[in-house]
């Protein structure tokens, strides 16, 4: 599209207000971008894009996702721009398109990889086509921000440029029916011997089929609404997989994928089911984009978790171990409930998840608790729960709900004694469960319990 006088205007405003920013240093993240929106409604629509644009969307790991193929990309020579250190909204990829441009407003770089909010594709997607568009899942989220699963696969249905090609999670039923005359592939896992016949939790998106309305009849259940599908009324059903998983193995941290026929086996980053989806996915763009194993797999298996979301730390044989569980998210909360039951050996569990940002913005929904799988902490090898916060008697509440032992509970409003609570006697691993506004606190928390533990040793 011509550039006009108008977005010219607001274009050099926002590489200026980038200057200024560095000058104070301060990120320049999203204010340029949303300086050059409002001064020039169609500013997206007229500032030179890459030639090849990858985006990632979905309710959980659209973060990890870019990671792992910025970090290939990197490694394989590509030079790209993207919206890593800022905002995943329009304002956000504005402004990484105002520092990757020259003084005519075209990017200096043939690559952009971008993670694009889901609700965002409204003002995204009518300026911004990528060339791939990773679909991770969809799953019920905040019901602040993005309401039911229907709602948000209608508006990327609707929004979606009928030019590119969809990498879809086809495990998931309502991933895999977005925007259905558009090109794609498919990724998914193939049964695992942990799969189920019936569903074990409380939340799932999609029961009936969404072309005649019959009950959907599972072939497995992986977890939620996540596994293989088909309508016993109609020809609905989960796709035919591109890339899928024939072989995981989680104790050797190994997984074999199947693509025309070929076999190609991977390293994994750690046994989380979550982390399987993720690299799948990246390697499914990768792959796409004509990127060989060889030059994905040795990238990928010296990849780490970023530590605000996942670590481990082995403190005198007793393992402490953080992961983000995003409170009012509650599938993320529940797949975390569900890894924590699964890891082997006793274990104590932090769980820190008062919704304190959206707290702060008025929001006083709690309802989140109930779609929620606290019962997965109600297991042999879970010898103690320790809860605090501001809403720590709703925590209480549900955990009596989900029947849960009240005599291995702590439950009390300050967090920062919580630790003097922790019982360490026959205890192999604790596992600190935060919010993604509480880091600071469960850095304080991890601190603090591994020095409980190196002065327990002390003491023997």
């Amino acid at each position: 599209m011509k550039k006009n006088i108008r977005f010219y205007f607001a274009f050099y405003l926002a590489k200026i207000s980038v200057i200024a920013l560095k000058v104070i240093k301060r990120d320049a993240t999203q204010f340029p971008g949303k300086l050059a929106i409002t001064l020039c409604p169609n500013f997206l629509e007229q500032i030179g894009k890459p030639k090849t644009i990858i985006a990632v969307t979905g309710t959980n790991g659209k973060t990890t996702v870019c990671n792992m193929i910025e970090d290939c990309l990197k490694e394989n020579g590509y030079d790209f721009i993207d919206n890593q250190l800022g905002s995943n909204t329009n304002s956000g990829i504005a402004s990484t398109f105002i520092k990757g441009a020259n003084l005519k407003g075209n990017q200096k770089k043939d690559m952009a990889v971008f993670e694009i909010d889901e609700r965002s594709s409204i003002r995204v997607y009518p300026y911004v086509k990528p060339t791939y568009l990773i679909c991770t899942n969809l799953f019920r989220d905040s019901l602040m921000r993005n309401a039911h699963t229907e709602f948000i696969s209608n508006m990327l249905s609707t929004n979606i440029p009928k030019e590119t090609k969809l990498i879809l999670n086809g495990d998931d039923l309502i991933v895999s029916n977005l925007a259905p005359e558009n090109k794609r592939v498919y990724f998914g896992i193939d049964r695992l011997s942990t799969d189920t016949d019936k569903c074990e939790n409380i939340a799932r998106d999609i029961i009936v089929c969404p072309k005649c309305n019959s009950k959907l009849e599972y072939d497995f259940v992986r977890y939620n609404h996540i596994g293989r599908a088909h309508c016993s009324k109609c020809d609905f059903k989960s796709p035919v997989i591109d890339y899928e998983v024939t072989n995981l193995d989680l104790e050797n941290k190994k997984m074999t994928i199947k693509n025309k026929e070929e076999l190609e086996e991977y390293d994994l980053i750690n046994n989380n089911i979550i982390n399987v989806y993720n690299m799948l996915a990246t390697i499914t763009v990768l792959k796409e984009i004509g990127l060989t194993k060889e030059q994905i797999n040795p990238v990928l298996k010296k990849q780490k978790i970023v530590d605000t979301r996942y670590s481990k730390q082995e403190v005198n044989g007793i393992e402490v171990i953080t992961q983000l569980s995003k409170g009012m998210n509650p599938i993320a909360c529940s797949r975390a409930f569900d890894y924590v039951r699964k890891e082997s050996g006793n274990k104590a569990v932090f769980v820190l998840l008062d919704d304190l940002h959206e707290a702060a913005s008025g929001s006083e929904n709690i309802a989140w608790h109930y779609d929620t799988d606290y019962e997965f902490l109600k297991d042999d090898s879970i010898k103690q729960i320790l809860t605090a916060g501001a809403r720590y008697l709703d925590t209480k509440v549900r955990f009596q709900m989900a029947d849960i032992d009240m005599n291995k509970v702590v439950c009390q409003r300050d967090e920062h004694s919580l630790v003097e609570k922790l019982e360490l006697e026959n205890i192999d691993k604790v596992f600190i469960l935060h919010d993604l506004y509480s880091i600071e606190l469960k850095n304080e928390i991890k601190n603090r319990v591994i020095k409980k533990i190196e002065d327990m040793k002390g003491k023997e």
